[in-house]
């Protein structure tokens, strides 16, 4: 198989009196994992729904898995795909082996893989119940197993943790290494920040259907330069201007962090003098604890979305 799964060559989507996506060039390697990121109306679903097959492009082509979307062929290959939605529903008076059986079905898989789901995914117990009966996380679950169904080569997930607890987050991002281990592509949209950022290998950010940025955490981070926070524990601002003041680098210091019993200094520096300072404190006698963090997903979300928006004037 081709090693990208996902190719899109100028593709946009328009509606009358809306630009729902503008022309896009992107792709996703097998075995990859891209975080999907956009305020409400930026244009994720759109962009999901023209990968699917759901919608057709205004201009451009999708390709996925090596085949044009809009083929005679594309129920065939379509069951390698494994998708969630955002707002996930079911048959309600069916049991959860009911639906997950149907589906699998559909999808030409066997029940003994579905039933295997239901106990990855931690429904076993309640697999026998109606669907009705189930909790928003319980149905979330559910969703996730039915989008595993056929060991997928291309999944897109849209908010998969929402309505889960933090054991059944971290069993879904293990299930989705396995499946990234296998050679699948996913592409993973979700607004919560902080818990997706270790389990991608690329972040987009969107924005009233354009492309903001597109790359490694490392890669936009380095062309964002957005400062660098230090805290430092055993050492007085004195002893830290000092020993920076030699090096004639610049730091921003930041009030220490309320209710604290050992308070550190903080400050910030330049991704550019992060090394430099880090050495020379580190060889202090007096240091106890040193201490860097860079800026999260959340901080490159907003600096590009602020950098549009000046851009454009708003």
């Amino acid at each position: 198989m081709n090693d990208i799964a996902v190719e899109l060559t100028d593709v946009c989507k328009y509606y009358p009196n809306v630009n729902a996506l503008h022309p896009l060039n992107m792709s996703v390697k097998a075995g990859e994992v891209l975080g999907l990121f956009g305020h409400n109306g930026a244009g994720k679903s759109t962009l999901m729904k023209l990968i699917l097959g759901v919608l057709k492009p205004s201009g451009g082509e999708v390709r996925a898995l090596g085949h044009c979307l809009r083929s005679n062929q594309a129920h065939d290959y379509r069951t390698l795909f494994g998708y969630l939605p955002e707002n996930v529903s079911f048959y309600e008076h069916l049991t959860g082996r009911e639906v997950l059986h149907y589906l699998a079905k559909l999808k030409g898989h066997n029940k003994a893989q579905a039933d295997n789901l239901l106990d990855e995914v931690n429904l076993s117990h309640a697999s026998d119940r109606a669907v009705k009966t189930y909790s928003k996380g319980m149905r979330q679950r559910l969703g996730l197993a039915q989008a595993f169904l056929g060991q997928p080569k291309l999944l897109i997930l849209d908010e998969p943790t929402v309505g889960l607890d933090p054991v059944a987050t971290q069993d879904f991002y293990l299930t989705v290494d396995r499946l990234k281990s296998g050679g699948c592509a996913v592409i993973l949209c979700s607004h919560v920040l902080p818990g997706v950022e270790h389990h991608i290998d690329r972040a987009m950010i969107l924005s009233k259907g354009r492309k903001l940025a597109l790359g490694p955490l490392a890669e936009l981070r380095a062309k964002a330069n957005l400062p660098i926070e230090v805290s430092v524990s055993g050492l007085s601002r004195s002893d830290i201007e000092n020993q920076v003041n030699i090096l004639g680098k610049p730091i921003d210091w930041l009030p220490s962090a309320a209710g604290q019993q050992n308070p550190q200094n903080r400050f910030t520096t330049s991704a550019e003098h992060k090394l430099d300072i880090l050495k020379t404190l580190s060889s202090a006698d007096n240091l106890q604890d040193l201490h860097i963090k860079l800026p999260s997903l959340e901080d490159l979300y907003r600096f590009y979305l602020s950098d549009f928006n000046s851009a454009k004037g708003v």
